[in-house]
């Protein structure tokens, strides 16, 4: 998804936006960033999306430099599939809960104790994980991709276990041996307050991304990838929904439905927010 690099900053940025932007030109530089990036870094970027939407919009990059307004393993996978490019990440810093939660000694061991199982990692993963694995897949196509494995060979997920208990479930799989790792933003969300929050806006939909936790994804009325999540709430009648990602996603879903009404979902008492600290 583009969006204008001159769209609404603050008016005190003007003068930043106009330099990005002649710098963006003078050094044939594009920049892509998360849906759970700051309003103002989505407003300022040449394009938006998901994990996976960026990764092709790098792999069809036709600049010398791509600044990823992402995480590092999101910069890392722009650099596999665009390999001539310089790959620039604002803050070396800016892990991920997710990817942090499987070293890639610590699972080369675990691999090398089930060796007859398939390894199928989620691309929110670092690129060693990635070179450990036999198939990356994504949110949107994880369980169209499972079931194309045969049922004799069982499987090794990784690194997200809500990911990947839901994509068993989905698939009738009883034989995914799943990698323990979580989304530290995706794992706090309250029941308790969500459940309070649908009896305070009962014709609420509640959407959620499957990496939160399954007690979550059984309440919700649809579970889907972020572009899924956006796309789901465009279309869908209802002018109410409860949504359980990371905040950010709600600026864009209230861009492109200004008269509907998006609730984020609470999380427990012992996070103040549900935003990536990362991003």
């Amino acid at each position: 998804m583009s969006t204008a690099a001159n769209a609404s900053l603050h008016p005190l940025s003007k003068d930043l936006v106009s330099e990005i932007n002649r710098l963006k030109k003078e050094k044939n530089a594009v920049l892509l960033a998360h849906y759970y990036q700051e309003e103002e870094i989505q407003d300022i970027a040449d394009f938006i999306g998901d994990s996976l939407d960026l990764a092709r919009k790098a792999q069809g990059a036709k600049a010398d430099i791509i600044l990823f307004a992402g995480v590092h393993f999101m910069a890392e996978g722009a650099k596999i599939l665009n390999p001539e490019a310089k790959v620039l990440v604002p803050d070396l810093r800016a892990g991920c809960s997710l990817s942090d939660s499987c070293p890639p000694e610590t699972f080369r061991r675990f691999r090398e104790l089930h060796p007859n199982h398939m390894v199928v990692s989620y691309i929110n993963c670092s690129a060693a994980i990635k070179a450990q694995s036999d198939v990356i897949v994504t949110s949107s196509n994880a369980v169209k991709i499972v079931n194309r494995i045969p049922k004799d060979r069982p499987i090794l997920f990784a690194p997200d276990r809500n990911l990947g208990r839901y994509v068993a479930e989905q698939t009738g799989r009883t034989d995914m041996l799943l990698w323990q790792g979580t989304c530290m933003v995706h794992e706090t969300f309250s029941d308790k307050k969500i459940a309070q929050l649908k009896h305070q806006h009962p014709d609420a939909l509640l959407i959620a991304h499957p990496e939160c936790e399954p007690s979550l994804l059984a309440k919700a009325d649809f579970i889907g990838a972020t572009s899924a999540l956006l796309k789901f709430s465009a279309e869908n009648p209802a002018q109410k929904f409860i949504v359980a990602t990371e905040e950010g996603i709600l600026y864009q879903m209230k861009k492109l439905s200004p008269n509907k009404e998006f609730i984020p979902a609470p999380p427990n008492a012992n996070c103040a927010c549900n935003e990536c600290p990362f991003m």
